[in-house]
């Protein structure tokens, strides 16, 4: 298991978190915009985003059209949209872009009642344990 540090007091936009965590199939970036700050109008061609704001007033304008997301909230941009993240408002803004492109597998997860146990059941055919 890896494990990153957010800085979210950093000066640079971008707090690559992909390589750092060894993510292989999704990309992962915390972005910080101060106030005033926007980025590029971009698109991708395959990948869609999600963004997480985790501080601040996001603005995502998409083909033009801006739509506020606050600290607490997740916005989805589907491949091909042209979008541009600008902070409007007088506190920084710092959120996780998470990108990835192909299929979801689906839920593969297997689930043990204890560390005992070698063969894993689906997760709703485990008890959730009692709590501390």
């Amino acid at each position: 298991m890896e494990v990153v540090q957010l800085e979210f007091d950093g000066d640079e936009r971008f707090q690559k978190l992909r390589d750092p965590l060894g993510v292989n199939t999704f990309g992962i970036n915390l972005i910080r915009l101060k106030p005033g700050q926007r980025g590029r109008i971009h698109r991708h061609r395959e990948q869609e985003e999600v963004y997480v704001v985790l501080a601040g007033t996001l603005t995502v304008y998409v083909e033009d059209d801006p739509t506020e997301v606050g600290s607490g909230q997740v916005a989805h941009l589907a491949p091909n949209e042209r979008r541009q993240l600008v902070n409007h408002g007088s506190e920084p803004v710092a959120l996780l872009a998470l990108g990835g492109s192909g299929e979801h597998t689906g839920r593969d997860g297997e689930a043990f009642e204890s560390w005992d146990e070698t063969e894993g059941r689906p997760p709703q055919e485990v008890p959730l344990p009692a709590d501390l």
